[in-house]
């Protein structure tokens, strides 16, 4: 009578080990890479919809005949505004609010006064202050107003 085999023999368990840990340490650094691409991409994403808030904003503004430090309401969200243009607060009622950001952000510096600066930083970087972007306050200069200042994209830190 034979006796047949039910199982895996111990070598053939040692060598599926070893391949998973082969591609374990060469998928791994890949992974790590992807992370960091996509904490940039919803940065550079949040950089545009802070542009695009901006000038919807102020059009907005424009197009009902307001006076530049009178609030508007986007999507339901009553917008303050310096000089024509959004705040820079992290609240719902400044740029962050205008451009719909989420808690996947967070924020530092800011304020109400025209030519504050606001700081927009991905909130699960490993370094969120060098994984950001700055939007700086509309201001007046010899009674004209200057538009805001949206800041390049810092991506050392994702």
């Amino acid at each position: 009578m034979f006796k047949r085999q039910s199982g895996f023999t111990l070598i053939e368990l040692i060598v599926v080990i070893v391949i998973l840990g082969i591609l374990a340490a060469t998928a791994l650094p890949k992974f790590m890479g992807i992370q960091s691409g996509a904490r940039i991409s919803i940065l550079q994403g949040a950089r545009g919809a802070v542009a695009s808030a901006m000038n919807i904003a102020t059009a907005t503004q424009q197009s009902q005949g307001l006076a530049s430090n009178v609030s508007v309401t986007l999507d339901g969200v009553g917008i303050s505004m310096v000089y024509g243009y959004p705040i820079a607060t992290g609240t719902a009622s400044g740029i962050f609010g205008a451009a719909g950001l989420s808690t996947d952000y967070t924020t530092t510096g800011g304020g109400t006064a025209g030519g504050d600066n606001l700081v927009i930083q991905v909130a699960n970087a490993p370094t969120p202050s060098t994984c950001a972007f700055s939007y700086t306050a509309s201001t007046m200069t010899g009674g004209v107003h200057l538009p805001p200042v949206i800041g390049a994209v810092v991506t050392g830190g994702c």
